[in-house]
């Protein structure tokens, strides 16, 4: 049987200190369910003493959740251990996380106090959260930087003290993959703990070695791992839990440990996360980024088309993501682009193929990717299938709560003009677009930044319309946010119309 490697989910804490990462107490208690649903061992929901909202979210997430166990952050002093307890009373299964820096560093700069110090401060912290939980971790900061005896010494403290847990961090992400394995395996063999007791490795990414280390950790001795949904965390971040568990499942022959995740729900606990903290996951982001499971290349995607296998090492599905895509773009080969075809409906002959491919090279050198409404309208177009193209004339927005908006459309056959009320600039704005050209849709995604550096940059808008069931992508670019978000709007809405006209 494999050995059990606990995961200690810390987005609701460490996460959570992300730049832009903080959530409220209900955002922070829904991300809580999913994380149970997700099967991670530990929540690690707050910072109690850091304020009110903090206690009170673990209080709630505490009184919510009664599968993994919650666990609260204190430092090695009284009053932030007796406001941790406090937080954690509805817990079914708490875990008070009280921690104290090791590294000379810290000891000097930070802390000012000696080694002698130190140890006797973790000996009675430690002695005190156990008095009031019954399962006590202890961090010691800055560990990878700390004098290996030192460390060996406060570590076996925390143990004789009452410690179930010890947590030797790479605070500042420091370390590599080698010293820290010997780190745990000196620090294990020398504090000789109880079976019962697990060592747990905590990460961050300063040199993108967070999970490397993680798992260099679990081969020194460590059984649990701390980490954050999509490695958010203080700085580039934390160990990210997507990527060490599916390192573990994917190469189990070399990893042989089993964690109680749901694969499963990966995705979700990914895009949930996005939504509630507005951080994007990078589209190359391994497991949950866009094109982790993306094949542009016309070899990869003739290879993955006669077998998933050859350039996929595990499935979509099994992190809750429902297929491979084909990305379509210049270095796309027929093959891709026939498949994509079928998977959209049409069915074409190998001659209408080779036309196809002639135009998408073509519109492939103007763009970075050609997206699957892109080649509906491709389709029709080669068809011979008419249909009108609108251009943004004019825009204008006045008041608020509701906004009035203007929209002067033109195209070869004339202008129109409407106006519609909405809760904004741009949402008037596109419903008069709507009201215009007698289309409703849905917007599922919005995004804008800019394209161009300075006070007069360009923003570039790009949006996902649902049109009559299907997803249509527009992209829009102007000095004036809302001009582009209307333009990439329109342009979605063209790209419908389009293809309304031939179906």
């Amino acid at each position: 049987m494999a050995a059990r490697v606990y995961i200690f989910d810390t987005t609701l804490r460490d996460g959570e200190q992300s730049p832009g990462g903080s959530m409220n107490v209900s955002e922070k208690l829904e991300l809580a369910v999913q994380l149970e649903r997700l099967g991670v061992d530990v929540i690690e929901a707050g910072f109690p003493i850091a304020s009110e909202q903090e206690f009170e979210g673990v209080r709630r997430v505490g009184e919510e959740i009664r599968k993994p166990r919650i666990a609260a952050l204190a430092r090695a002093v009284t009053a932030d251990i007796e406001r941790a307890a406090a937080a954690l009373e509805p817990a079914a299964n708490p875990v008070l996380h009280t921690f104290i820096a090791t590294s000379d560093i810290h000891l000097e700069h930070k802390l000012r106090m000696s080694r002698e110090q130190v140890i006797e401060r973790t000996g009675e912290s430690v002695r005190l959260a156990k008095s009031l939980v019954g399962r006590v971790e202890f961090s010691a900061e800055d560990a990878t930087r700390s004098d290996l005896a030192y460390l060996a010494e406060v570590a076996k403290v925390a143990i004789e003290a009452g410690a179930d847990v010890i947590n030797l961090p790479d605070t500042v992400g420091y370390t590599t993959p080698g010293e820290i394995e010997e780190m745990f395996r000196y620090v294990i063999a020398r504090c000789e703990p109880p079976e019962n007791v697990v060592f747990s490795s905590h990460n961050h990414n300063d040199l993108g070695l967070a999970v490397a280390n993680a798992l260099a950790a679990i081969r020194g001795g460590a059984r649990q791992v701390e980490c954050t949904v999509n490695g958010i965390g203080e700085r580039a971040g934390n160990t990210s839990l997507e990527e060490v568990v599916m390192a573990m499942r994917v190469r189990n022959n070399v990893y042989p440990y089993e964690t109680g995740i749901v694969s499963e729900e990966i995705t979700n606990a990914s895009r949930l996360l996005t939504n509630l903290t507005g951080l994007v996951v990078p589209y190359n982001k391994p497991i949950v980024g866009r094109n982790a499971f993306a094949h542009e290349a016309g070899i990869h995607q003739h290879g993955v088309i006669a077998s998933r296998i050859t350039y996929e090492i595990m499935t979509p599905e099994s992190v809750g993501r429902s297929r491979s895509e084909l990305v379509l773009g210049k270095h796309s080969g027929k093959h891709g682009l026939a498949r994509r075809c079928e998977d959209l409906g049409f069915n074409l002959s190998p001659e209408e193929v080779g036309e196809l491919y002639e135009r998408f090279i073509q519109l492939a050198d103007r763009k970075k990717e050609v997206f699957e409404d892109d080649l509906r309208v491709l389709v029709a177009s080669m068809r011979d299938q008419a249909f009108v193209t609108w251009n943004l004339k004019q825009v204008r927005t006045s008041g608020h709560d509701p906004t009035l908006g203007m929209v002067i459309l033109q195209s070869g056959e004339g202008e129109v003009i409407e106006t519609a009320t909405g809760d904004g600039p741009v949402d008037a704005a596109c419903q008069a677009i709507e009201r215009a050209l007698g289309v409703q849709g849905k917007l599922e995604e919005f995004i804008i930044r800019a394209a161009t550096p300075g006070r007069e940059a360009l923003g570039e808008a790009h949006v996902t319309v649902d049109f009559g069931g299907r997803r249509y992508n527009g992209t829009g670019a102007s000095t004036d946010i809302v001009e582009a978000a209307v333009n990439a709007y329109l342009n979605a809405a063209n790209k419908y119309l389009a293809v309304r006209s031939g179906a």
